[in-house]
C-alpha cells in the first residue's frame, strides 16, 4: 500500500503518551540520524531510544496504525543505507544493549539487539569462548545489526556467517505477529503457513538461484526455507535488513578459539595475482585469508609513520593468512606450507603477536583508510561489497580493474579474499553536475560484471539503498517476484524499512555527497587537503563509527564526550552529520532565504557544544576528520561582527590578560583569592564556580632566562626553546627544567627576544582572524631561526601542535611550513641527539597522561621510547583528561569534564600513589590539581638533572 504519513507533528507526543519515554523529533536528533555509514541521507520524522521491549512493540504499533516507516538501527555502521529512513528510526544501542545470559557449557549466549559485538566478545572470552563472526567494526557494531546484514568478517572461513551462528530469534513481524524462532522449528501462524505454501510453489527458483556460494548475501536467503533445510525461518530472516521483522532478542552460538595462531603474509605483484592464489591457500584450512593492496599500507605510513607498519614481504599486494589449531607444531608446519605456495613471490611468517595485531589493525581500518582514493579524491561506499566464488576471484579483480579505467575511477581494493569478497571505495565524481549519473552508470556496469561471474552484489553489507535496485542483474523476474511476495506476507503494509530490497528506491536518490555543494569562500582555515572546500572536509566522515568505540588498549583519544554521554550527537560522526545537514540544506540548516549555510543553526551548535576540540579524531578516525578545526570554523563564522560569549573574551584572550598580569602577578593573585572578587570574576568570565583560578607566576620564564644572560653561554649547538604563554606565565618551572635538560644534552639554549604566542586560545574559541594575526608574527620571528638552521623545541603540546598543524592551515605560507617542519617536542628532539642518554629512571613508576594534541598531531611514541631508554615503568593512559583548554572550565561543561576524567585519568592516579604523574599539557596538570590531591609534572621536570622528581609528589 502507499505510504501515508499522518500528522507527524503529533507522532512524538503520542509515542510518549503511550509509554515510549525517550522519543525525539528535535532538529539535532533528526540531523545526526539522517545518515549511517553510507552515501545516503534521509531525515527521519523521529528517533526512538527504547528502554524495554514493550516500548519497541508500542512504537511499531503506532507506526502500523499511522502508516509511518519503522527502521531498526544498531550502531549505524551500515554502508549501503540500510539504517536510515523517513519515519521512525529506532536506536537499539542506547539502552537495549545487554548480554542477558551466557552458558559456557552449552556455548551459547542471549543478547539484546543493541549489544555491541565487543561487549559480547569480552563476556565470552572470560570463558575461553568467542562469537565467531568478527566484522572490522567489532568495537562498535551491534549484534542486531549483524543479524540485519548477515555480517561475516575476516574469520568467516572458520566460524561461518552470522546466519550460521544464531540459535534463536525473538522477532515481531511487520504485521505485528510475535514469533520465537529456534532450532526446533518454525511455529505455525498465518504468516508462516503462507510462507510454507509459497516456498512449496517456488522450489525450483529457490534451489537454482539462491544459496549458490557462501557470500551470496544479496536479496533474501530463502534457501533456508527449503524443506530439506527444515523450513528455518530463523536463518532466513538473517540478512533481511530489517524489512521483514524486528529483532527483539537473539541467541547466538559461541566457539572456542584455537589456542595457537600464526600469521603468514604472502606478497604478489598485483591484486589480481593475490586473488589467483586464494584456491591454493584454502586447502590449508586458514582461519582467515584477507587481501590488501599496497596503497592502503602507503596511506598508513604517510599518516602514522613508517613504524606503524611492520615489515612486509615484497610485493604490491598481499594476502594476510591466519592458520590456527590446538597443536603448535602442526600450526607451525601448516604456516610453512602456506608460506611456500608457488603462487606467492614473497612470504613472511609473523610470530610476534604485536606485529600481527598491527597488521590486522590496518586491515580492520581499511574502510576508513580507503576514504581517499589513489588520486587523492574523496572515495565513497556504494560498490564496496561485491563477492564472487573464490575460484574466479583473480579474473574478476582484473576485469574489475579494467572497468574502473573505463569509468575513470580509482580505489584501494581489499577484503575477505578467502570468501571471494572484495571491498573498495571509489572516487565517484559527485562534485560534477553529472556525478549522480556517473555513479549510476558505474554501478550498473559493475552489477552486470559481478552477475556474469556468478557473484553477489553484496558479500556481507546488504543491498540497502545502494544495490537493491540492481538485484534484477542477479536474479530472474521469478526470484524478484518471490522476494516481493515474502515481503507481502511478513510486512503487508510495507512499514519495515521501505525502499530496501523490495520496491527499492533509486540508487542515485538521496545521495548525501551529491546534494552537498562546495563551500570555499570566506573560510577561516585553508582546508588544503580538501581542495579548500569545507564541504569536502566535513564529508570526510564516512560514518564508520570508530568514534563510538571504547578503546580498552589506551591507543586512542576519540571521542571523549561520546564515551561519557553515549549520545550520537556527541560523537564525531554525529557532529559531522549535523554539519553536513547544514551544508546540504536541511530546513533548519539554511538561513531563511539566503541560500547559504546557517552557521548559527541551533542543532549545529547543540552538536558541537560538547566537542572538546581534543583533535583525537584527526588522528584516530581513519578518514582524518578534524572536528576541532570544524568547530573553530563554525564559531568563527557564527560570531563574525557579533557579541561573543564571555568565555571567548576571558579564556580566548588569556595570553593577552596573562601578559598584563605579569606586571603585578602577586597583587593580582591576592585579589583573585578574595571570596567576593573570585566569584564575581569567575561569573563575569563565564567560568564554572567550582573551578580554581590558576595563579600567575611571580616571575615569568622569559624574565628568569634574561636574568641568567650575564652567565657565560654554554658551548654547543644552538636550539631555540619556544616558551608558550602557559609556560611563560603559569609554569615557568617547566621552562627552567627544559633549559637544564637541553644544556645537559650539549646545546646552547636560545629564546626569542620577547614572548611569542601561537594563538591557540583564539583558535579554540573561533577567533580565527585574531589567531591568524598572532600566528603570522610568531611564525615570522621563528622562521628567522629556521633560516639559520636552528631547530625549535616546544614545551606545551597544544601550542606545539598549532605550529605543526593549524599554522599551516591558517597561514598557508612557506614560512609556516618551514616552521612546522623544524618544530619538535622535547622527546622528539632528544631522540635525535647523538649520544644523549637520559638520566636513569630505574625503579620509577610513571603514570603518563599524553595531551590530546600531542597524541593527535605529533604522536607520543618518541616520549615512550625515551622513557623506556631511561628505565622507567610506564602506564600510558588513553582518552582525554577532560579539561581540554577552555572547555572544562566553561559554565555548563563541568560535569562532563569530570565524567571524562573519571574514564581513565582519575582512577589511574588514585590507584598509583607512589607513581610520578607525567602530564606535559598545562590543561592536564590543571585538571589533575583541580580534581585530586596529586600534581602532574612535565617531561622536562622528570628528566631535569638538577631536580629529579619524587615519586608520588603532592602539592
Amino acid at each position: 500500500m502507499a505510504m501515508m504519513l499522518s500528522a507527524p507533528r503529533s507522532l512524538v507526543p503520542e509515542l510518549q503518551a503511550r509509554g515510549v519515554r525517550d522519543a525525539r523529533d528535535d532538529a539535532t536528533s533528526r540531523a545526526v540520524y539522517s545518515s549511517d555509514a553510507s552515501l545516503y541521507r534521509v531525515q527521519p520524522a523521529a528517533v526512538v531510544f527504547p528502554r524495554h521491549l514493550d516500548e519497541v512493540l508500542t512504537t511499531l504499533e503506532v507506526c502500523r496504525e499511522r502508516g509511518i516507516p519503522f527502521t531498526s538501527r544498531g550502531a549505524g555502521t551500515s554502508l549501503a543505507g540500510n539504517a536510515i529512513g523517513p519515519g521512525v528510526v529506532v536506536d537499539f544501542s542506547r539502552h537495549l544493549n545487554r548480554v542477558l545470559d551466557l552458558d559456557a557449557d552449552a556455548r551459547t549466549a542471549v543478547v539484546e539487539p543493541g549489544a555491541v559485538h565487543a561487549t559480547l566478545q569480552k563476556a565470552a572470552l572470560a570463558h575461553g569462548l568467542r562469537f565467531g563472526p568478527d566484522p572490522s567494526t567489532h568495537t562498535r557494531c551491534t549484534v542486531g545489526g549483524m543479524i540485519g546484514n548477515n555480517a561475516c568478517g575476516s574469520r568467516a572461513l572458520a566460524y561461518g556467517r552470522t546466519a550460521d551462528n544464531v540459535t534463536h530469534l525473538d522477532v515481531v513481524t511487520g504485521s505485528g505477529t510475535r514469533l520465537h524462532l529456534g532450532a526446533d522449528g518454525t511455529p505455525p501462524s498465518a504468516e508462516t503457513d503462507a510462507l510454507r505454501s509459497l516456498v512449496g510453489a517456488e522450489l525450483g527458483t529457490i534451489r537454482t538461484e539462491l544459496g549458490r556460494f557462501g557470500r551470496q548475501v544479496s536479496g533474501y536467503s530463502l534457501e533456508h526455507l527449503l524443506p530439506e533445510r527444515g523450513f528455518d525461518l530463523r536463518r532466513a530472516l538473517v540478512g533481511s535488513e530489517g524489512t521483514l521483522a524486528v529483532v527483539l532478542e537473539a541467541g547466538v552460538r559461541l566457539v572456542a578459539d584455537a589456542p595457537h595462531k600464526t600469521m603468514v603474509v604472502l606478497g604478489f605483484p598485483d591484486i589480481g595475482a593475490a586473488g589467483d592464489a586464494v584456491p591454493a591457500v584454502l586447502p590449508f584450512a586458514p582461519t582467515a585469508c584477507e587481501g590488501l593492496d599496497s596503497r592502503i599500507v602507503q596511506v598508513v605510513r604517510s599518516r602514522k609513520g613508517p613504524q606503524a607498519v611492520p615489515e612486509l614481504p615484497g610485493g604490491a599486494a598481499w594476502l594476510f593468512v591466519e592458520v590456527s589449531g590446538d597443536d603448535p607444531l602442526e600450526v607451525a608446519d601448516r604456516a610453512r606450507l602456506v608460506a611456500g605456495i608457488g603462487a606467492a613471490r614473497h612470504s613472511r611468517i609473523i610470530t610476534d603477536a604485536r606485529q600481527a595485531a598491527a597488521l590486522w589493525r590496518i586491515r580492520e581500518d581499511g574502510g576508513g583508510l580507503a576514504g581517499r582514493s589513489p588520486a587523492g579524491a574523496p572515495a565513497h561506499a556504494g560498490w564496496e561489497d561485491s563477492a564472487v566464488p573464490p575460484e574466479t576471484l583473480g579474473d574478476y579483480l582484473r576485469e574489475f580493474d579494467e572497468l574502473l579505467l573505463v569509468h575513470s575511477l580509482t580505489g584501494f581494493p581489499f577484503g575477505h579474499f578467502g570468501d571471494g569478497c572484495v571491498h573498495i571505495r571509489l572516487d565517484f565524481p559527485f562534485q560534477r553536475d553529472d556525478g549522480a549519473a556517473a555513479f549510476r552508470a558505474f554501478l550498473t556496469d559493475a552489477a552486470e560484471l559481478v552477475a556474469r561471474y556468478g557473484g553477489s552484489l553484496s558479500g556481507e553489507h546488504g543491498d540497502g539503498r545502494a544495490r537493491s535496485e540492481l538485484l534484477p542483474f542477479m536474479y530472474s523476474p521469478a526470484a524478484i517476484g518471490l522476494f516481493g511476495r515474502v515481503k507481502g506476507i511478513l510486512d503487508p503494509d510495507n512499514i519495515l524499512n521501505p525502499g530496501i530490497l523490495v520496491n527499492p528506491e533509486p540508487l542515485d536518490a538521496n545521495v548525501r555527497v551529491a546534494e552537498a555543494g562546495p563551500l570555499r569562500t570566506g573560510l577561516g582555515f585553508g582546508y588544503h587537503q580538501d581542495a579548500g572546500d569545507f564541504s569536502q572536509a566535513v564529508h570526510r566522515c564516512t560514518g564508520v563509527g570508530l568514534c563510538r568505540a571504547a578503546h580498552a588498549d589506551n591507543s586512542a583519544v576519540m571521542c571523549p564526550s561520546y564515551i561519557a554521554t553515549l549520545e550520537e550527537k556527541d560523537s564525531t560522526r554525529g557532529r559531522a552529520r549535523a554539519l553536513q545537514e547544514m551544508i546540504n540544506g536541511s530546513a533548519t540548516g539554511r538561513a531563511a532565504g539566503a541560500g547559504k549555510p546557517n552557521w548559527r543553526a541551533a542543532e549545529v551548535h547543540d552538536a558541537l557544544d560538547l566537542c572538546l576540540s581534543c583533535k583525537g579524531c584527526s588522528s584516530d578516525c581513519p578518514t582524518g576528520t578534524d572536528m576541532a578545526a570544524y568547530k573553530a570554523e563554525v564559531l568563527h563564522q557564527s560570531y563574525k561582527g557579533r557579541l561573543r560569549p564571555a568565555s571567548h573574551y576571558s579564556l580566548g584572550w588569556l595570553p593577552r590578560w596573562a601578559g598584563l598580569a605579569a606586571r603585578a602577578p602577586r597583587a593580582l593573585n591576592f585579589l583573585m583569592r578574595l571570596p567576593g572578587i573570585r566569584q564575581a570574576g569567575l561569573r563575569m568570565a563565564g567560568v564554572d564556580q567550582r573551578r580554581n583560578i590558576p595563579a600567575f607566576a611571580p616571575q615569568t620564564f622569559h624574565s628568569w632566562f634574561r636574568s641568567r644572560s650575564s652567565r657565560p653561554a654554554p658551548a654547543g649547538r644552538p636550539v631555540m626553546l619556544w616558551a608558550d604563554s602557559f609556560t611563560d606565565n603559569f609554569s615557568p618551572e617547566v621552562g627552567r627544567a627544559a633549559v637544564r635538560v637541553l644544556e645537559a644534552a650539549g646545546y646552547e639554549v636560545l629564546l626569542p627576544e620577547k614572548p611569542l604566542c601561537c594563538g591557540l586560545t583564539w583558535i579554540s574559541t573561533g577567533q580565527l582572524d585574531s589567531a591568524r594575526k598572532t600566528l603570522h608574527s610568531t611564525v615570522e620571528v621563528l622562521n628567522r631561526s629556521v633560516a639559520e638552521g636552528i631547530p625549535i623545541v616546544g614545551l606545551e603540546p597544544s601550542c606545539t601542535g598549532v605550529l605543526r598543524s593549524d599554522a599551516v592551515e591558517l597561514l598557508g605560507t612557506e614560512a609556516a611550513g618551514a616552521v612546522a617542519r623544524s618544530t619538535h617536542t622535547l622527546a622528539e628532539f632528544l631522540g635525535t641527539v647523538p649520544g644523549y642518554e637520559p638520566p636513569s629512571l630505574d625503579g620509577t613508576v610513571v603514570v603518563a597522561q599524553p595531551h590530546c594534541h600531542h597524541h593527535a598531531v605529533m604522536g607520543w611514541s618518541p616520549d615512550a621510547a625515551l622513557l623506556e631508554r631511561a628505565g622507567a615503568t610506564v602506564q600510558k593512559l588513553g582518552g582525554c583528561c577532560g579539561l581540554a583548554g577552555n572547555f572544562g572550565v566553561e559554565r555548563g561543561h563541568y560535569e562532563i569534564s569530570v565524567t571524562i576524567a573519571e574514564q581513565q585519568l582519575l582512577p589511574a592516579i588514585r590507584s598509583a600513589e607512589d607513581a610520578v604523574v607525567l602530564a606535559d599539557g598545562y590543561s592536564c596538570r590543571t585538571q589533575i590539581e583541580d580534581l585530586s590531591e596529586r600534581r602532574g609534572i612535565h617531561l622536562a621536570q622528570l628528566l631535569d638533572p638538577a631536580a629529579p622528581p619524587r615519586p608520588g609528589e603532592v602539592p
